[in-house]
């Protein structure tokens, strides 16, 4: 084999390596992303158990979305395949595959009862720990002596209140003034 050749199969073999390594990259990526985000949700979910219907939809969800990743895996095998026979694949064309799917799977999850309900509990939770954290705040500014939010709102309810008062006695002082006249 000449130099040339030599060298034209060790670029070859760099570039199929290099390409090897970025997919293998991408997918392990998007597989640790896949099992962060079904970790996160099963989480959500083992506060309350979903009944039959909600868990029917979660599972039906969670194998579209199974389904949408095997589509994805395969559409990068044949990309792969079609680069290593010497089509030109454009290395965005990998990265478009794993976003696009990723959008489509999880939309397939997001989209079933269970989501709704675990999204609702976890807003839930949410205002309920906002309540705890403004209580402890106002008990703080209290034991410090400052105003609290409390505090503001009623000076601001006493002065609407007096402006109203002051707007009816300027009213009323208008019409002795035009009987006066």
């Amino acid at each position: 084999m000449s130099n040339t050749n030599k060298q034209m199969q060790a670029e070859w073999n760099e570039l199929v390596e290099n390409m090897n390594n970025a997919v293998a990259q991408s997918m392990e990526q998007n597989m640790e992303a896949s099992a962060a985000f079904m970790e996160s949700w099963a989480d959500a979910m083992e506060d309350s158990m979903p009944d039959d219907e909600a868990l029917s939809s979660s599972v039906e969800g969670y194998s579209d979305a199974y389904e949408v990743w095997m589509n994805a895996a395969e559409e990068m095998s044949g990309r792969t395949t079609a680069a290593a026979e010497g089509e030109d694949v454009d290395m965005t064309e990998f990265r478009d595959i794993w976003l696009q799917s990723a959008n489509e799977a999880f939309k397939e999850v997001m989209g079933t009862s269970a989501f709704a309900a675990a999204n609702g509990q976890l807003v839930n939770a949410m205002m309920e720990m906002r309540e705890e954290v403004d209580s402890m705040g106002e008990d703080t500014l209290e034991q410090l002596g400052m105003p609290t939010q409390s505090d503001i709102d009623e000076v601001g309810e006493r002065i609407i209140e007096l402006e109203r008062r002051q707007h009816s006695v300027e009213k009323k002082l208008d019409r002795i003034i035009e009987a006066l006249e």
